[in-house]
């Protein structure tokens, strides 16, 4: 059904794109694999071309999953380096036209916004497939960002609520994480592994609430009770036996929820990730909402200088690491720029500074995607990146291997040439 429906779509793609465009020829749709730049079947790709005036092509249909529909712009980058180098010469590829089902562009939009417009003309079109028809979308605007931000709960009246639970649970677990959730929930950790949570429950007899803990790993939770206590510390010894840097790599405890793993280690020292970090005071998994998710911010920190910066962590490969990175920047600066950060309780006591804020991409350093330079090479001037290769062994402790960072106060070039502009280069520092 899937393989009918995205012939049907690059058919309709064809025709949308011959009447829309009438002065330029449609090379030939794809939608075959091409595993070495990471392009599969979801999405049908092409160039529109008059004379040596061209553009790349790509559309996704309405019967693909939201996410595939959300990460066409990071395939459609990638198609459009591709035109580009198989052009260089022939035609000048001018920018990506892309195409996605109508109602479905919103997060599309704000990655769009973000990008350099130096570097490429970027057009967004819905389609409506029912009506043949293609409508182009506003990108333009970047303070369009549909987010809420949550307000960040007292840790310290929390903490004094739920003492009893936490004493409970590290006079088994002395090394155990406490993380808070919100004002009436608490979470427990063991390097970054949620094994159980505190929070408040209604006494049917009282119109008071009373601290509970349920505990388990995964979907298997049960309510802490005196009878099954047993069970509690039973649980807690078997993780912590496991969860450690030495512990059996092949058991599924040790294997869970790496990027949690990997945050818990940053938390406790951020600043190895660069020095200008101030650990006085960060946040993690902050809630930042918007209609299409629920997005969760994996750090949010400030430097000395009190200048936000978002961490945004991947311990494994992934293609979509610097546009999520992206998602959270444009988050973190609208909140920032209309001072809710401060306002909801975030950093007290500390005059935040109006710059943007930064942006840090942290991977091992032998799980980068291949593609990360090429997607970073198209991210706005405008916003400070660092991509920070750390070494393998993470869990043994943070150590940076490499970081790349963007060159921000070079002078753009146009994107007539077809090229990249030199404003995209990036420096490399390595460690002494």
């Amino acid at each position: 059904a899937k393989r009918a429906a995205r012939l049907a779509y690059q058919r309709l793609l064809q025709r949308v794109l011959t009447r829309k465009f009438p002065g330029f020829k449609v090379a030939k749709l794809s939608t075959s694999m091409d595993l070495e730049r990471s392009f599969g079947p979801i999405y049908s790709r092409g160039l529109l071309q008059q004379g040596q005036s061209a553009f790349a092509v790509l559309g996704v249909n309405a019967q693909e999953a939201q996410s595939s529909i959300d990460a066409a712009l990071t395939f459609g980058i990638l198609w459009l380096d591709v035109c580009r180098q198989a052009q260089a010469g022939k035609a000048v590829v001018h920018g990506l036209k892309l195409f996605v089902p109508v109602g479905s562009s919103a997060l599309t939009r704000e990655r769009i916004a973000n990008l350099n417009r130096d570097a490429a003309k970027w057009q967004l079109y819905e389609i409506d497939e029912r009506e043949d028809s293609a409508k182009e979308m506003d990108t333009s605007d970047r303070g369009n960002v549909a987010t809420r931000l949550t307000h960040c709960a007292d840790e310290r009246a929390a903490r004094e609520r739920f003492a009893q639970a936490i004493a409970q649970v590290r006079d088994l677990m002395p090394e155990a994480e406490v993380a808070l959730l919100s004002s009436s929930e608490m979470a427990f950790r063991c390097h970054g592994l949620e094994f159980a949570r505190a929070r408040l429950t209604h006494d049917p007899g009282s119109f008071r609430s009373t601290p509970e803990i349920v505990f388990g790993v995964g979907a298997a939770e049960q309510t802490l009770r005196p009878e099954i206590a047993g069970s509690f510390k039973r649980l807690l010894r078997s993780i912590g036996e496991v969860r450690h840097a030495e512990g059996p790599r092949d058991h599924f405890l040790w294997r869970l929820h790496p990027e949690r793993w990997l945050e818990s280690l940053v938390i406790k020292n951020v600043g190895v990730l660069d020095e200008r970090f101030d650990a006085g005071r960060l946040y993690s998994q902050v809630p930042a909402f918007s209609a299409s998710d629920r997005a969760m911010i994996d750090v949010l920190t400030t430097t000395r200088q009190e200048r936000l910066a978002v961490v945004e962590l991947k311990a494994d490969e992934d293609i979509h690491l610097p546009l999520q990175g992206l998602d959270y920047w444009s988050r973190v600066a609208w909140h920032h720029a209309r001072g809710e950060f401060q306002r909801f309780g975030y950093f007290p006591g500390k005059e935040l500074s109006p710059e943007a804020p930064l942006l840090l991409l942290v991977a091992p350093a032998l799980h980068v995607h291949p593609a990360t330079d090429t997607l970073l090479r198209y991210i706005s001037p405008e916003i400070e990146w660092t991509l920070v290769a750390i070494d393998e062994r993470w869990r043994e402790g943070v150590r940076v291997v490499f970081r790349k960072r963007c060159n921000s106060l070079s002078e753009p070039n146009s994107y007539s040439s077809g090229h990249a502009p030199s404003s995209l280069r990036t420096s490399t520092n390595w460690p002494r």
